[in-house]
């Protein structure tokens, strides 16, 4: 990995010195199937490419990237160079450049198994063949030579040999001509969003209109592909109807057409991330094609994707990042756009509540780590890029944004995303551009809000102080403001603050509000004095605001018996994330919360925060719960879950969603009996349709406890002999109890490159379980001692995954995170990015111990 490095100094340096007019890329995948020896994959794929570029500086010298294992020849101005002296592996170095320059490298470039470049898969269904790329943050230079950083845009030219029968999507419009797939030119754009999608997909096709005030029309072709195993679950009507409502969102809000021609949405296998924003051919994770039956959360997130998608058009694509510093200008908008525009558009009019439950919950833990970073980053290199698309710059940026919107007013905020657009069309920008339209069409200073909410890291706490009189009326209510020693930034933030009470009814609901803006360690809440006492005080009322909420000691007592009579459900979003937050924080035992869950979340009406809510409790119980009471806390979310499932309603979302939480916490013999009856079909619950989905997530708990082996798990992957099945298979194998079947999955993980990227993902999975502690124990030591040869001889994606799933983060003891601080002591000139996942990982179990801790130290309610 660092030969394929890149810093910002060389990337700044190249902008300064070229511009590029074009590229044109012929890439021949016909060996992508029957050209590789028998039993042996094809290997590499020719690649061609030309480029047309100008230096400003003629005779100074550069360099183009290229990732490849052979180049065949390269030429420069109609000169033949020697690719054994110019050629290093990374990169093509260009010596006495002209003013104006075409260079073409022929290459034979690297299939993938990994996810990145151009990766291919076979279906184990039937044999066929997938391809399709995936480039961010710089992996273009797998495929095709270029000049990989985001502000060297150009328009590209594609055309593609491929195997006869087969389909090929990119970027621009295409038809097959003579056998070769030729596509049209696309606008100025980066190189990381470029994109081929090539094979047999099941392909389905619609047409967007729309008609603009002033009489222009815009007609939108759109596709939506995905393999052909999966065709007869895909249902493309409703993509469909999800990409309209967005396309005409956008264009009532933005002022400004999608620019990009066609919009294609590829569903693809073994994808590493969730989607990416390839303008004209969006390529999204095929597991949003949904196979059994899921909850509504689910179709909401998968709605919640395509918007943040279509957002990047135009933030990202039309309009740049000049480098990976100012990523956020990209992913913060998109995701703080996609709940906009879902919200405002879609079915899903609760996003609100998913994100305040979900994405800020992520946003939150990342900022807590020791490697939090400003919204607007310090990106030194590539591989710091690829380790920045986190919880900050996507779910705290968001938040952020949610609280300028806020702040400076929608309308304002809008005008000035309009005015971007236009002023900054095709191009890239930096922190500053943005903020000089904001100003623009709000009145307000940008720099001030910049500063403490975009150039500091960390986040607040915000707690009510309330004295009463005797009459118990509010004399004076203030809203405290703390930061970490390490982030000390006090922020200005506009928040809402709630008054809470039981009626006789026995609902909590709010008797009144008041808006201010907090600023400083104390700010009074006039508006509220004289009111009369509440049961619970919400600060971030309507989570106007990025912030840990906290409670005053009423507040607490009322949500520990009164929690799930809260009606309106992001209220109660808010509180179950700010309960959460003191868990983690070892401020409430872990028992605790397990309890206020088995208390209150069977009455919970919003789908995703109960999904989230057994996640939460299934994390108190594995990582924060003392040890000397973990068998029981386990024992009674079981029994709490088995409840909850029964008396569910038959066929309901929440049914499915207990019978799933149920699986992952059942370890007692007769639950573990249950799961065995529900799947041969000798036990029964009303209601609930065991599918595929539900029996693989059965087995899983089986395999873990040794009550399903190697030949079950076999034949169940004869009865689903498909792509999902064998991931499900290859993590329940290595979920086994055995000290073999542990040693056999760590070879293939840590010692072998055989596995694709997502069995790599799925053995960790299934090796990490949190009933096999003492089995993986012995794992500890080797994983110090392997990281750094990982880090050094797989990709950074494979890397990122054996390096974080395979920490030891279930040995919560002292011993182990000795161990990782010995580690980082004795390797402080080691990759930064391998440096910041151990310390990520390192704190993550430091906050476990606390937790343990505190829970140990806790009195039994």
């Amino acid at each position: 990995m660092p030969g394929e490095n890149l810093t910002r100094d060389e990337a700044r340096e190249r902008a300064a010195l070229l511009s590029v007019d074009g590229y044109e890329v012929a890439l021949d995948l016909r060996s992508a199937v029957g050209d590789a020896e028998e039993g042996e994959a094809p290997r590499s794929f020719r690649s061609v490419t030309t480029i047309r570029f100008r230096c400003a500086e003629p005779g100074a010298a550069s360099f183009a990237d290229l990732v490849a294992p052979t180049v065949n020849a390269v030429s420069l101005n109609g000169r033949d160079l020697d690719p054994g002296e110019v050629f290093d592996g990374t990169r093509v170095t260009l010596e006495d450049l002209a003013e104006e320059n075409v260079l073409v490298v022929d290459a034979q470039c690297a299939y993938s198994r990994t996810g990145e470049g151009m990766h291919r898969f076979v279906d184990p269904e039937d044999g066929e063949v997938y391809l399709y790329t995936q480039y961010e943050p710089a992996d273009a230079r797998r495929v095709f030579a270029n000049f990989e950083q985001p502000d060297l845009k150009a328009p590209f030219r594609f055309e593609v040999r491929a195997p006869e029968g087969w389909t090929v999507w990119s970027g621009g419009a295409g038809e097959l001509q003579d056998g070769v797939w030729r596509f049209a030119e696309t606008k100025p754009i980066s190189t990381y969003i470029t994109a081929v999608v090539a094979g047999p997909y099941h392909y389905v096709t619609d047409t967007y209109r729309r008609t603009f005030e002033d009489g222009s029309a815009l007609e939108i072709p759109l596709g939506a592909l995905c393999r052909k195993g999966l065709a007869r679950y895909f249902d493309a009507d409703d993509i469909f109807l999800v990409t309209k409502q967005g396309l005409d969102f956008f264009h009532d809000h933005f002022d400004y057409p999608y620019p990009f021609g066609k919009y294609d949405q590829a569903f693809v296998p073994e994808y590493n991330i969730g989607a990416m924003e390839n303008p004209g051919c969006v390529t999204f994770r095929e597991e949003f094609v949904f196979r059994s039956k899921v909850t509504r959360a689910s179709y909401e997130r998968r709605a919640n994707v395509i918007l943040h998608e279509m957002a990047h058009m135009w933030f990202g694509d039309l309009v740049t990042m000049q480098w990976w510093d100012d990523l956020w200008l990209k992913e913060s908008f998109a995701d703080f756009m996609g709940t906009f525009s879902m919200v405002g558009a879609t079915r899903f009019t609760n996003g609100w509540t998913t994100f305040a439950n979900n994405r800020k919950a992520w946003a939150y833990r990342a900022d807590q780590l020791p490697s939090t970073h400003p919204v607007t980053a310090d990106i030194r290199d590539l591989e710091d890029a690829k380790l920045n698309f986190d919880g900050i710059t996507y779910a705290k940026g968001a938040s952020v944004l949610k609280q300028l919107v806020a702040y400076v007013g929608q309308d304002a905020f809008l005008e000035g995303a309009r005015r971007y657009f236009k002023r900054h069309a095709y191009g890239n920008t930096r922190l500053g551009d943005l903020l000089a339209v904001l100003e623009e069409t709000s009145g307000r200073d940008m720099a001030g809000w910049s500063r403490a909410w975009l150039q500091t890291a960390g986040v607040n706490s915000l707690t009510p102080q309330v004295t009463y009189d005797a009459a118990e009326r509010i004399t004076e209510l203030a809203v405290l403001q703390e930061a970490a020693d390490s982030h000390p930034e006090l922020r200005p933030h506009r928040v809402a603050v709630g008054l809470y009470r039981r009626t006789p009814d026995g609902d909590l609901t709010r008797y009144a509000r008041a808006e201010v803006d907090v600023s400083g360690p104390r700010t009074v809440v006039a508006e509220l004095a004289g009111a009369e006492r509440p049961d619970l005080v919400l600060v971030n009322d309507e989570d106007l605001t990025y912030c840990k909420i906290r409670f005053d000691e009423r507040s607490l007592d009322t949500l520990r018996a009164h929690l799930g009579d809260i009606t309106d459900p992001l209220a109660r979003a808010l509180c179950w994330s700010a309960l959460w937050s003191l868990t983690r924080d070892a401020l409430m035992p872990a028992r605790d919360f397990v309890s206020l869950v088995l208390d209150f979340a069977g009455r919970e009406s919003d789908i995703g925060v109960l999904q989230m809510l057994h996640t939460w409790a299934r994390s108190a119980l594995t990582l924060y719960t003392a040890a000397e009471h973990r068998e029981a806390a386990g024992r009674r979310l079981a029994e709490g879950a088995l409840r909850e499932l029964r008396n569910a309603e038959p066929g309901s979302e929440q049914q499915l969603a207990w019978a799933r939480f149920f699986a992952s916490v059942a370890s007692a013999e007769a639950d573990l009996q249950l799961l065995d009856g529900l799947l041969e079909g000798s036990a029964k619950i009303d209601g609930l349709d065991v599918d595929q989905e539900l029996r693989w997530a059965f087995l899983e708990p089986l395999a873990a406890h040794g009550a399903a082996d190697e030949a079950r798990l076999s034949a169940e992957l004869a009865r689903d002999d498909t792509a999902s099945g064998k991931r499900h298979q290859v993590r329940c194998l290595a979920a086994r109890p055995s000290a073999a079947v542990k040693a056999q999955a760590w070879a293939q993980v840590v010692e072998s490159d055989a596995l694709s990227n997502a069995l790599v993902e799925a053995t960790i999975s299934g090796f990490q379980q949190s009933s096999q502690r003492e089995l993986t124990a012995p794992y500890a030591p080797m994983y110090f001692a392997a990281i750094e040869r990982v880090w050094a001889e797989r990709s950074i994606q494979i890397g990122m995954d054996v390096v974080s799933g395979l920490f030891p983060s279930l040995q919560s003891d002292g011993a182990t995170l000795s161990a990782a601080d010995s580690w980082l002591d004795g390797h402080e000139s080691a990759a930064p990015a391998l440096r910041r996942l151990v310390l990520e990982a390192r704190d993550d179990l430091a906050r476990s111990l606390r937790g343990q801790a505190c829970d140990a130290a806790a009195v039994d309610r």
